[in-house]
């Protein structure tokens, strides 16, 4: 590993290096993929590393190409104590919200959990279920702290690859490539065949 990652990790590891260094063994990082898209869920990942974990490339999902993501992922879920998705569908979203939904997806994620928590280190979201579990809230924390980049990776995979399965289904909209976010061409898709089961409906209506 690089000099440069090596200092790049050592600063994201900072603030959970000090909450190990109180005695805390297990920090819960939480992040969630899909909030902006017109169509699928949003996914919330959940994981909890060792303390000695020091994975390279670990970031914000967005700053990692998608091939990278993957081979990423598969190291953070075989290295987890416990990693776990909270994943809520676009009906729900359009019931109750994107932010409520999100915060649904976190209650679901730590639920799904092997390992309780003893704090939880999420990207910018307060006034949430975590379950009696105390937690830190990080604005931009997928740019700024280890484990949430990790959770961040995880939702984000997880829901591309929900996507891609849509896409089976659903191939007029191109969602294995745009992955439901509002692209010019998705919504020229959208407008030319309409919308499908999974578009939020709560999203698309100034299209129509």
């Amino acid at each position: 590993m690089k000099e440069k990652e090596i200092e790049r990790l050592s600063l994201l590891k900072e603030e959970e290096n000090k909450l190990y260094n109180n005695s805390v063994k297990y920090i819960c990082g939480i992040d969630e993929a899909g909030r902006g898209p017109l169509a699928g869920p949003v996914v919330v990942g959940a994981v909890i590393l060792p303390e000695d974990s020091f994975i390279e490339g670990v970031n914000d999902s967005k700053k990692i190409s998608e091939k990278k993501r993957e081979k990423i992922y598969e190291i953070i879920t075989q290295e987890a104590i416990a990693y776990s998705v909270g994943i809520v569908d676009q009906k729900t979203i359009d019931e109750i919200n994107i932010l409520n939904a999100t915060k649904l997806g976190v209650k679901r994620a730590l639920e799904g959990l092997s390992q309780k928590p003893e704090i939880i280190m999420v990207d910018a979201l307060n006034n949430m279920d975590t379950l009696g579990i105390p937690y830190i809230s990080v604005v931009k924390g997928d740019a700024k702290n280890y484990c949430i980049a990790a959770a961040s990776i995880i939702a984000k995979v997880t829901r591309d690859r929900m996507m891609k399965e849509w896409d089976e289904v659903y191939p007029m909209y191109g969602f294995a490539k745009h992955k439901g976010y509002g692209t010019a061409e998705h919504i020229r898709l959208l407008k030319e065949n309409g919308p499908c089961m999974i578009h939020r409906k709560s999203f698309i209506k100034n299209f129509f």
